[in-house]
């Protein structure tokens, strides 16, 4: 299997793996992409990408992570449709493990994302990209001087309505607990805000609907089982996000959330293996930073094959 050894595979064709994938291949490494699904990740369920540069009018998801593909294959990327089973990656070569084939590879960039916890309920999914989130910078100038509903009370919730306040014409952020969680770096701004109204110790039990889109949410009181109706024209929901690393745990340090530690070299605990995207440790997650983990990762794993 010598002969057959690429310089580098990435695992995951997101941004950040088929950015690293087209830097590595035009560094003349020898590069493979191997993706259980679709290219894109979580990219390719957005309806509308209006925050990443160079498009105007912006971009259908899906049609994104085809175009960032067939980028790589114009200098020899191939991409390998298949779940990875399992990888031993403090081999030498390194081993990718799919259910019916077995890889090697010098380095190996891991590219296997993150995806936003979910309420749970019934016509969530259904509602996805139809007035139900989980990213505010992502999708908030669809909401432009309407009204939203947040969901959560960490600092990504409170950031969220921050942002989502200067956008929208309302904001109310339904919290199951008396008082948030978020830094209290953030407090004197929510005071300044007025449009934000909180929903304390509450939860969303219900997402309404109407013609397919969210048209508010039923709100239930933790504390006498009251119910409320409320209004919106959508709903972000920013109660965390699961790091997918489950196939790495015991190889590569994680922290205590599950995030892969690599800092900005990307450069994880073992030689030769790379973090990039949201899966990595980090103060932001978009596809601009996946795509600038993928540029780098690719050159130092250009400097461990020489």
């Amino acid at each position: 299997m010598e002969n057959n050894c690429l310089d580098v595979i990435v695992i995951g064709g997101g941004p950040g793996g088929y950015c690293a994938a087209l830097y590595a291949a035009r560094a003349n490494l020898s590069t493979m992409v191997i993706e259980k699904f679709a290219p894109g990740g979580q990219m390719a369920t957005t309806e509308i990408v209006e925050n990443y540069p160079g498009f105007v009018d912006g971009i259908n998801g899906f049609e994104l992570g085809m175009q960032m593909k067939k980028g790589t294959e114009r200098f020899g990327v191939k991409t390998k449709f298949a779940e990875v089973k399992s990888v031993e990656l403090d081999k030498n070569p390194k081993l990718i493990h799919t259910a019916k084939e077995t890889f090697e590879a010098k380095t190996v960039i891991l590219a296997l994302g993150a995806f936003p916890r979910e309420l749970g309920l019934p016509n969530e999914k259904n509602l996805r990209g139809r007035g139900v989130s989980y990213c505010a910078t992502c999708d908030g100038m669809f909401y432009k001087n309407k009204t939203v509903v947040i969901v959560g009370g960490g600092n990504t919730a409170v950031a969220d309505a921050l942002f989502l306040a200067k956008i929208c014409k309302k904001v109310y952020l339904v919290h199951r607990r008396d008082e948030l969680r978020a830094s209290k770096t953030y407090m004197e701004s929510l005071k300044n805000a007025e449009n934000i109204e909180f929903i304390w110790s509450s939860e969303v039990v219900e997402i309404l609907e109407e013609d397919m889109m969210v048209s508010g949410v039923k709100v239930k009181s933790k504390k006498d089982d009251s119910i409320r109706m409320v209004s919106c024209d959508g709903i972000f929901v920013a109660i965390g996000n699961i790091p997918n690393t489950k196939l790495i745990e015991g190889q590569i340090t994680l922290d205590e959330a599950g995030y892969v530690l690599a800092d900005e070299t990307t450069q994880t605990n073992i030689p030769g293996v790379f973090a990039v995207g949201d899966m990595r440790q980090k103060p932001l997650r978009q596809i601009v930073t996946a795509v600038a983990d993928g540029a780098v990762a690719s050159k130092y794993a250009e400097e461990f094959c020489l």
